[in-house]
């Protein structure tokens, strides 16, 4: 045996107690996901399940009860008589995400790259709605949209405004609440991503000639598409379900798919239409949200913004 062989055989293999340890390491993963996973199985997948059951049941609470009899007519009969909902709330939810992420953008933009010392105040500030109630807010908008309200009600009295000009009740009274609320949801991920930007490359941009808005559409603007996509979907997807703003500040022409799934759940007690309804309302928000995780993927758009820049 030559002194390599030797040396070799000397080598102490790997025993019970190491394999046990390189067990253990590739466990753990799972064990610290093992209680979000419990969570999401009790809380999402089992409500989910039980909620597309319902579905597709038949009958009625006061006609012998309800009986599973893979009644998919309901998805038909749903969307022929609630098409215009539907398209009203994804009209509505467009617009309140593209105004959100207007007022937003230039907004986080100031606080993460001028605010210095005052950024943490700032941002609380902008979550200063969040410590009262989504319904006390909703009607506090409703007292100030009001027809003698402290906004339209001295604009009346000077004559700037008729005296039959309202705003409650229009698209409008119902798109600014929206904004209102959801307005945090757009603001933090995208401060988020803008705090994130080296801001050394604005200044090796600022001296390579660069004007300021080169600066910020080359290098500003792709680094915060990640956020610009993250406030998106956290805006669009529970605004498209909202139902509080269109019942306090609409009327009958701004219902949107929230209030009927409210309505049939609630009110007619009609489980299958309205769990049909929230079906679909899911299934919309699910492709959006794959479209996002696969094609607008975080990393994806950083190395398209790095690219870009």
């Amino acid at each position: 045996m030559t002194r390599v062989d030797e040396a070799i055989a000397e080598v102490p293999t790997s025993g019970p107690s190491e394999r046990g340890r390189g067990t253990r390491r590739r466990l753990v993963p799972y064990a610290l996901l093992t209680p979000a996973g419990v969570f999401l199985l009790l809380f999402f997948l089992v409500p989910l399940g039980i909620m597309v059951y319902t579905s597709l049941e038949s009958g009625g609470l006061f006609t012998g009860g309800f009986r599973f009899s893979w009644a998919f007519n309901n998805y038909i009969d749903v969307l022929g008589r609630y098409r215009v909902q539907f398209v009203r709330s994804l009209e509505y939810t467009i617009i309140v995400t593209l105004a959100a992420l207007l007022l937003a953008y230039p907004m986080t933009y100031w606080i993460a790259f001028y605010a210095g010392k005052w950024k943490t105040s700032l941002l609380l500030l902008i979550l200063v709605p969040f410590f009262v109630s989504f319904v006390i807010r909703t009607i506090q908008w409703k007292f100030i949209l009001g027809d003698n309200g402290p906004l339209l009600g001295p604009l009346k009295d000077i004559g700037l405004l008729p005296e039959n000009f309202r705003v409650l009740a229009t698209p409008f009274a119902v798109v600014a609440g929206i904004t209102y609320n959801f307005l945090p949801f757009t603001a933090l991920p995208l401060y988020v991503a803008l705090e994130r930007i080296d801001k050394r490359l604005v200044e090796a941009a600022k001296d390579l000639y660069a004007s300021r808005w080169e600066a910020f559409r080359k290098v500003v603007w792709p680094l915060s598409l990640p956020g610009v996509f993250a406030a998106f979907l956290l805006t669009f997807v529970p605004a498209t379900g909202d139902y509080v703003n269109a019942s306090l500040l609409g009327g009958p022409g701004t219902t949107m798919i929230g209030n009927i799934i409210q309505v049939k759940f609630l009110t007619e007690l009609d489980y299958p239409q309205a769990a049909a309804l929230s079906v679909i309302l899911m299934v919309v928000m699910l492709i959006l949200a794959t479209v996002y995780a696969r094609i607008l993927g975080t990393e994806d758009v950083q190395r398209a913004a790095g690219a870009t820049a």
